[in-house]
């Protein structure tokens, strides 16, 4: 039996209704909330030591920034009520290949993500991350819009 619904936030509208969405849903089926932020990042730079020790700086300036302006504050949206278990994850990577991971990690029913905006050149060039997790993702993908 699942455990958990997933829920992939950017700092969006979209985002932000797709958590609500899933609190909604968390709690009609008595399920965890993790909600993640994922913060595009690529290991497959061509650095020198200098360059390595900045990205690390950087890396860690990221994660600290998404802890605290977007995570943060849907979490606590979420858990003044009290009657659900709310989580909230940072990572770094692929955002459809990281969310996929964590709902394998923490047993999810579903993963759910808002539907943002692009352009229509942006997405042909270089794809969305809902239709990304719709190809890798083991489990059903809810597409808030």
């Amino acid at each position: 039996m699942s455990a958990s619904i997933v829920v992939g936030l950017d700092g969006s509208e979209a985002s932000g209704r797709a958590a609500d969405s899933a609190a909604d849903a968390a709690r009609r089926h008595e399920l965890r909330l993790v909600l993640a932020c994922v913060v595009p990042w690529s290991p497959y730079a061509f650095t020198n030591a200098d360059e390595n020790e900045r990205r690390s700086i950087e890396k860690e300036r990221e994660s600290r920034a998404a802890q605290e302006l977007v995570l943060d504050p849907v979490v606590a949206r979420l858990s003044t009520i009290g009657d659900l278990q709310v989580e909230g994850v940072v990572r770094h990577g692929h955002p459809a290949e990281t969310l996929v991971a964590l709902a394998r990690e923490h047993d999810a029913a579903w993963i759910t993500v808002g539907r943002i905006g692009q352009s229509r050149v942006r997405t042909l060039l270089f794809g969305s991350t809902p239709s990304s997790l719709i190809q890798l993702s083991p489990v059903p993908v809810l597409v808030v819009p």
